[in-house]
């Protein structure tokens, strides 16, 4: 069980160097490893716990929608500037910006540091083949439902995961719409290596923003105003 411990510009929690809490909160609670972004947060994490980390950084570049570990500059930054023992990046079939290949950036992280692990954000079955066809470690559907071509699936895909881990040689990481035990057991059913859990964990606006919603729901019949 991998926790995510990330927070970026204009969330409550971000630029306050607490993640290294989170990720303390979340070893003790028994997580296996933490996925974690930017150079700083990755850094004091793992001074913070024993526990080996999924490293990303997330920028937003004008000719492209990918935004996790797009480019080669956030790759560099990630093996030069961090001890993380897997970089994580997109691995969708949509442009990157400056015209990038994710081939060529699976080549510079093999070549530069052979002994660290790469996982591919994917969001359908066409990205998880070529992924797998690069030799990447690990493919995770982080990115199913937040393309164009799969906004509105239902996640967590149970099905589609699966899927991933009868058909792709990588170990399938299942991540993405995670909040409760019972889509947990669901999801294990599957038989992924492992699960990401984040918003679920480490994004208390976000978790109060889905009570908020039961709750406006309810009003006319349950309870009084307060």
């Amino acid at each position: 069980m991998i926790i995510s411990c990330q927070a970026v510009k204009g969330e409550p929690l971000y630029g306050y160097n607490i993640m290294h809490l989170m990720a303390k909160a979340a070893q003790e609670g028994g997580a296996d490893g933490i996925r974690c972004n930017y150079v700083s947060d990755i850094n004091s994490i793992k001074a913070a716990v024993n526990l080996p980390t999924i490293g990303i950084i997330k920028a937003e570049y004008p000719d492209s929608d990918v935004y996790i570990t797009p480019t080669k500059k956030e790759v560099r930054a990630l093996l030069e500037e961090t001890d993380t023992e897997v970089v994580a990046l997109d691995a969708t079939l949509r442009a990157r910006p400056n015209g990038e290949k994710l081939e060529d950036l699976v080549r510079y992280i093999r070549a530069q540091k052979p002994q660290v692990e790469i996982m591919a954000d994917i969001a359908d079955m066409d990205d998880a083949k070529y992924a797998d066809s690069l030799g990447f470690d690990y493919i995770g559907c982080t990115l199913r439902s937040y393309t164009a071509s799969t906004k509105g699936i239902a996640i967590p895909d149970c099905d589609f995961i699966a899927e991933l881990v009868r058909t792709v040689r990588a170990h399938v990481i299942a991540e993405g719409g995670i909040w409760e035990a019972g889509q947990l057991e669901k999801v294990w059913a599957a038989k992924p290596y492992a699960v990401v859990i984040g918003s679920a964990v480490t994004r208390p606006r976000d978790i109060t923003a889905r009570f908020r919603r039961v709750t406006d729901a309810c009003k006319p019949t349950c309870g009084a105003e307060v």
